[in-house]
């Protein structure tokens, strides 16, 4: 099955009001094409779910700017200051957890669990009562798995049945966000066909993608020089 299509239709499938995971970190990994086609379309009333916010006028901080974002789910945002200040403002929801139990999280609606025991910000503002449970004497925060409608990924590499492999810090919440979404698109400027791509080298198994996204090269977003890729 070639689940390659165009990015136009791709993106298209997302309605306003989804919820969506965006993987990357930093800029690393971040699918730049993904997002860029998202603001073009312009869904709204999203839900994001991301590591951090980008910068200002990069990724998902031009959703956030153009205001198609009612709700971010993040570690960080401190290298935005518009995300900072519409979040102030109350024009934009922010919803914080530490890294490693946001990445937990997203970890273990792919897993296919509802969620885990962590004693991390337990006697913090992050904590409501009602998260709180004892057991065996101890007392722990209740941390429910986090899914979303839509899952947008970049890979270094794929081929035209779904089967991903990321570079470098790609590999921090893509994976995961692969696994916990209903409906995977993923992207990558470099494709090829089934075989091609050496079994040992794929992190995502193309079980979880929905469609792949062929990218005629990479901008200089994605912190490379623009170059052309044929397929």
């Amino acid at each position: 099955m070639n689940k390659c299509i165009s990015l136009e239709s791709a993106i298209a499938q997302i309605p306003s009001g989804a919820s969506i995971m965006v993987g990357g970190f930093g800029s690393p990994g971040t699918p730049f094409a993904l997002i860029n086609e998202l603001l073009r379309q312009g869904q709204t009333n999203l839900t994001l779910i991301k590591n951090d916010a980008n910068e200002m006028g990069l990724g998902i901080s031009k959703l956030i700017e153009a205001g198609r974002v009612r709700k971010l789910i993040a570690t960080h945002i401190g290298l935005n200051r518009n995300v900072i200040e519409q979040m102030n403002a109350g024009t934009l929801e922010v919803e914080f957890y530490p890294q490693g139990i946001l990445a937990e999280k997203i970890r273990t609606a792919g897993a296919g669990s509802y969620g885990f025991l962590s004693d991390i910000g337990l006697n913090s503002e992050i904590t409501a009562p009602d998260d709180v449970l004892s057991w065996k004497g101890d007392r722990y925060k209740v941390e429910m798995a986090l899914q979303a409608d839509f899952a947008l990924i970049h890979a270094a590499r794929a081929d035209h049945v779904g089967n991903l492999s990321y570079h470098g810090s790609a590999i921090n919440f893509n994976p995961l966000m692969a696994m916990a979404a209903e409906h995977v698109i993923a992207e990558t400027a470099n494709c090829c066909p089934p075989g091609e791509l050496p079994p040992a080298v794929v992190q995502t198994p193309c079980a979880f993608i929905k469609n792949v996204v062929v990218l005629d090269g990479l901008s200089t977003e994605y912190g490379v020089i623009a170059h052309h890729v044929k397929h």
